[in-house]
């Protein structure tokens, strides 16, 4: 496969305060719905196993599609390396440059075609030994489609789409109510536009929907609503569940592919961990190069933490950051004063004793089980 790049979707963070002084300071679609604040974008380019081969920092209105030519150049890149992009980035006109310029790519596709036939379908195990099914087609421009069935995906496409269906009907009944209502209006311009934000309202399920607008004969009262649910054939909502790759990998075969593009999922604890755990947001500096200090720290910070996950998935460990941060947590460090009878004071300070799991994750990262040992002090 060559070197493979791990591009994931750019992240954001936000500042408190104007930060008048701040160049890249600036206002966008911010992924923490803080769009009221000035902010700042980071963009990682990581390699297969999670490690940042480079950052970048830019203007918070920065294009995600727009910073893939940049971060691959200051990668130097070699020719028939594969990228493996989020489907923000993957526009056409990236991809077309990825192919002039001997790169090879795995990305989520945008087609909304869904395809999927159990029977022809090979299978791959999860890390979670969840069985993955995954079809594979050539489209006519030489790529591979690969659709892939998840359960857990399925079971929540299934709730979206339940309760986005059972959303339109609610609205679509009570429109229905309405023209028989003593100050309801039967206006057919009103009720076509109230019709029109219903579906925009629900846009995922009004998809399946046919719905009849029935009026007097004049044309200009509303006499009835009604609807039929019909599945669109190869619509998401048909193959619940399935997504779509695109790559030019022709040569992989399907679990390759799939576990190459898998990464992507693992790499969104990066930005997790950066922004929750790490303190990468808010930032409340007002100067650029402290700004910049403060995200490479993070990102810094981000580099022992994926360490030590390694070292612990290389054990059968694949606990999130947040999940080994709690269970370390459960040792801590007391101090108990005793009070002797000559007046003078005894503080002796140690380590809890730890829990069976924190033992287990202290073995494997050879910790001591006594850590600062234990101290007494004679005051």
């Amino acid at each position: 496969m060559g070197q493979t790049i791990t591009l994931y979707d750019l992240t954001n963070t936000y500042f408190e305060g104007a930060v008048a002084g701040v160049s890249k300071a600036k206002r966008g679609h911010s992924k923490e719905r803080r769009s009221d604040c000035p902010l700042v974008t980071l963009a990682m380019a990581l390699d297969p196993s999670g490690f940042v081969r480079r950052v970048q920092f830019f203007a918070g209105n920065a294009s995600e599609p727009t910073t893939l030519k940049g971060m691959l150049t200051g990668l130097d890149a070699a020719p028939g390396a594969t990228v493996v992009m989020d489907a923000g980035i993957a526009t056409q006109a990236n991809l077309t440059w990825l192919r002039e310029q001997g790169y090879h790519y795995v990305v989520v596709s945008k087609l909304r075609q869904r395809q999927f036939d159990p029977a022809l379908a090979t299978e791959v195990q999860s890390a979670g030994d969840v069985t993955i099914k995954l079809q594979r087609v050539l489209d006519p421009q030489g790529h591979v489609l690969l659709y892939c069935h998840s359960p857990a995906r399925e079971e929540k496409d299934r709730a979206i789409d339940t309760a986005k269906a059972s959303g339109l009907e609610a609205a679509l009944t009570r429109l229905q109510a309405s023209l028989s209502k003593p100050r309801g209006t039967q206006d057919v311009a009103t009720i076509m536009q109230r019709l029109g934000r219903t579906k925009q309202r629900f846009a995922r399920a009004a998809q399946h929907f046919e719905i009849t607008v029935a009026t007097d004969a004049e044309g200009k009262r509303v006499t009835a609503i009604t609807w039929v649910k019909r599945i669109k054939p190869a619509s998401a909502a048909a193959h619940p569940g399935v997504y779509c790759l695109r790559t030019t990998l022709v040569d992989q075969d399907n679990a390759t592919l799939w576990r190459t593009y898998i990464m992507l999922t693992e790499l969104e604890s990066v930005f997790r961990s950066l922004k929750t755990d790490l303190g990468l947001r808010p930032v409340f500096h007002r100067i650029d190069r402290r700004v910049e200090g403060h995200l490479f720290i993070s990102v810094l910070a981000y580099h022992f933490v994926h360490t030590l996950r390694l070292q612990l998935k290389a054990h059968g460990v694949n606990d999130s950051w947040n999940t080994l941060r709690h269970t370390l947590a459960t040792q801590r460090r007391v101090t108990v004063t005793m009070q002797r009878r000559d007046g003078h004071a005894v503080h002796v300070r140690k380590a809890t004793r730890p829990q069976p799991r924190h033992q287990t994750l202290g073995t494997i990262l050879k910790l001591d089980s006594n850590p600062g040992r234990t101290h007494r002090v004679l005051v």
